[in-house]
């Protein structure tokens, strides 16, 4: 049984200094949604009392000066930083002011890169609780560049319920945890639109609910956002939704995402102090995962046990209670590295979407069902 893949380690990469959270919002698909998402969560965290700031990464494609209502070029100050605009309590930073009207950038990635570390270390943005960062579409030169220039908290992804968005999402996550950046989950937006008349709800992008979407994809949900007009009105007009009309049932909604999106960041800040696996082997013969920890405690575990509590939505639904799921013949096929804080077991039967926090797996030791036999 080979040991987890070995991740980068974020203790290489210097934190920006006074910022406490990244939360990087990711779409992997244009079109969907992702930079309403990003502009609205940062909002959402703001008006819970928390220091935000926010940076529109789309470098070639920014729109944060339209959706957030700013004009006007920063100046670097004397000690060369950028300073930062401000917008309905959150500090911004985009591409968008710095170019002329219907100007284009035509930028090939090595400046394109150069911006993205700008951006980061050469902006005074001063004491922070969180930075939002709104990244391009894809897995291209800058999303790479900032998961290597700094470390990322954790990553939100937007998506669309169609089959065309899922693929690309499922490769953006892929991508995520092989740069070492926890998933915190998705975010299921466009999903659906009510009419306000008779009530009658259209799948316009597909049918696939988002507790569907967040068990395929193996990743929790963080919330689904409905087709609302009043959201396309707020951006165009400088004022996120959840600031305009913060009881309109999406800003509800999109308030939900922030709060389950702190949720998560918490769960990730204790697995990082948890103790980790050092090495983990298991013997097919007698069933078994050996896992020995760096703090020297050994733990061993029961295949039957791990599998049957596989912590992923399709395994335990979305009530928030976990139970046992029996699977006969259970056997790992192999396991992998989550960063720095999880593992996914690979089952012979081809189910791996659990991912296990370090510090489940140290509760699962204790477990009835996770016992060797004998």
């Amino acid at each position: 049984m080979p040991e987890p893949a070995p991740s980068p380690s974020q203790a290489k990469q210097a934190p920006l200094e006074g910022i406490g959270d990244v939360i990087v919002v990711a779409s992997c698909k244009g079109g969907v949604g992702k930079s309403t998402v990003a502009v609205n969560l940062a909002c959402a965290l703001a008006s819970r009392g928390r220091k935000v700031g926010l940076v529109d990464m789309d470098i070639y494609g920014p729109s944060m000066p339209i959706m957030l209502g700013l004009q006007g070029r920063p100046r670097p100050e004397g000690d060369g930083l950028i300073p930062p605009l401000h917008a309905h309590g959150i500090s911004v930073v985009s591409m968008g002011f710095f170019l002329d009207d219907n100007a284009p950038v035509i930028w090939r990635g090595p400046m394109a890169m150069s911006a993205t570390k700008q951006f980061l270390r050469g902006v005074s943005w001063g004491a922070l609780d969180y930075l939002v960062v709104d990244l391009p579409p894809g897995t291209g030169d800058i999303v790479l560049t900032l998961c290597q220039e700094i470390p990322v908290d954790g990553a939100v992804i937007v998506t669309t319920p169609q089959d065309v968005a899922l693929a690309d999402v499922k490769r953006g996550i892929a991508m995520f945890r092989k740069v070492n950046a926890p998933v915190l989950g998705v975010v299921d937006n466009m999903a659906g639109f009510v009419c306000p008349d008779c009530g009658h709800r259209d799948d316009i992008f597909g049918s696939r609910r988002g507790d569907q979407l967040a068990s395929e994809l193996g990743i929790p949900l963080l919330g689904e956002i409905p087709i609302e007009e009043a959201v396309r009105q707020s951006g165009d007009a400088g004022v996120p939704i959840v600031v305009r009309d913060p009881r309109h049932p999406a800003a509800e909604a999109l308030k939900a995402v922030a709060d389950r999106t702190l949720h998560a960041l918490g769960h990730v800040a204790a697995a990082k102090v948890a103790p980790e696996p050092v090495e983990v082997s298991g013997d097919k013969a007698t069933r078994v995962v050996r896992i020995r920890w760096s703090d020297g405690v050994v733990n061993d575990y029961a295949m039957t046990g791990l599998r049957g509590w596989c912590p992923c939505a399709e395994c335990q639904g979305h009530s928030g209670r976990r139970d046992f799921v029996k699977v006969e013949g259970a056997e790992l096929a192999s396991v992998e590295g989550v960063g720095r804080y999880a593992v996914r077991f690979l089952w012979s039967d081809g189910h791996g979407t659990g991912i296990y926090s370090y510090t489940y797996l140290r509760e699962l030791a204790k477990a009835p069902e996770c016992k060797p036999a004998g």
